[in-house]
């Protein structure tokens, strides 16, 4: 079997298992960079939307399109990190968000080919391909008003919440017809973390209440196009993990070892669910500079000899990539080394 069909037999969460090992082998494995700017980035073909509103901007404090302040150095920062407090946020009153937020126009005449050509390329080396969506439903929300701001508003200003997101869904919508449109992909990552490490940032209510239905729209509409939806969330989530797949969640990308992964297997048997969990591994020893390289080998072991027989899981770095490059290397080869003997012992 190919990598790719691999993928899918994990995916499909066929017994026995026919594999177990980074989950993101079958995707391209190097960003390489192009004058049309990266050309592959976590895994993902980059598309000239993404270049557009997000990757397009750097410094050490700059303005988006939305008019978010926002520090991204590279070669320095792990990641883009809005700047959002109560001094610069661009919704200064949740009640009257519209006068404030002013959604961008997606460029008429944006350049696709870069994008298909890499779709072409990744094609032809069988690899899958993936195009990212960042700043989800909950991360644009706190990205244009301050975090503590947003936390009140999901309760004293709901109804306008609500009506933030069903705009912001529309605007995505948007984004997503385009993607697939003009690139021959597989899925698409969206990017949207609804947590912290070991805690929820609001209650199950308020997620089924405020971000599923939008969710579910978006995701049917990918179903709807034949594409899969991989939905990255390095975060604690256990209490509404399960309902993922009930919005059309392909790939939980980022589940956390501090979610109790067993029981959310548990309760998708249950369900009659299908949803791949990617991750399982503490990055507090297999991203730790100090880290002997037994121990990241033993933290991969003990991922894939606890939630594997669960099913419904491949191993994967929660923040996708390591920040130190020789920890990665010994990740990603210790989950493809141990998991193929752990493939071989569920056959005898």
């Amino acid at each position: 079997m190919t990598k790719k069909e691999l993928f899918f037999s994990a995916l499909k969460n066929e017994q026995p298992p026919k594999f177990m090992g980074h989950a993101f082998d079958p995707f391209p494995q190097e960003v390489v960079f192009g004058p049309a700017g990266p050309e592959l980035l976590f895994h993902a073909v980059i598309d000239p939307i993404t270049n557009w509103d997000i990757l397009q901007f750097s410094g050490e404090r700059y303005q988006d399109l939305w008019g978010v302040t926002h520090r991204y150095i590279v070669g320095e920062d792990p990641g883009i990190i809005p700047l959002t407090d109560a001094s610069n946020q661009v919704i200064q009153d949740m009640e009257h968000w519209r006068d404030y937020v002013k959604f961008p126009e997606i460029p008429k005449d944006l350049d696709w080919s870069y994008a298909q050509a890499q779709c072409k390329a990744a094609h032809e080396r069988g690899e899958l391909v993936m195009v990212p969506t960042f700043r989800g439903l909950f991360e644009r929300l706190h990205s244009l008003r301050a975090f503590e701001f947003v936390m009140e508003d999901l309760i004293v200003n709901a109804d306008e919440v609500e009506e933030f997101f069903d705009a912001y869904t529309d605007w995505k919508l948007e984004v997503l017809k385009q993607l697939i449109d003009n690139l021959d992909i597989d899925m698409i990552h969206s990017h949207d973390d609804l947590g912290a490490k070991e805690k929820l940032f609001f209650s199950p209510t308020i997620f089924r209440e405020m971000l599923k239905p939008r969710y579910k729209k978006l995701y049917s509409y990918v179903h709807s196009r034949g594409k899969l939806v991989q939905h990255h969330c390095d975060c604690y989530i256990t209490p509404f993990a399960a309902d993922f797949a009930e919005m059309d969640v392909d790939m939980w990308q980022g589940a956390l070892p501090t979610n109790d992964i067993q029981l959310i297997q548990k309760q998708l048997d249950e369900k009659g669910l299908n949803l791949l969990l990617m991750g399982g591994l503490e990055s507090a020893i297999i991203d730790n500079p100090e880290a002997s390289e037994e121990e990241i080998r033993a933290e991969v072991r003990r991922a894939i000899d606890t939630y594997g027989p669960g099913g419904h899981f491949l191993p994967c770095i929660g923040s996708i990539n390591c920040l130190y490059e020789k920890n990665e290397v010994i990740v990603v080869d210790e989950m493809n080394k141990y998991g193929a003997e752990w493939v071989a012992k569920q056959k005898k």
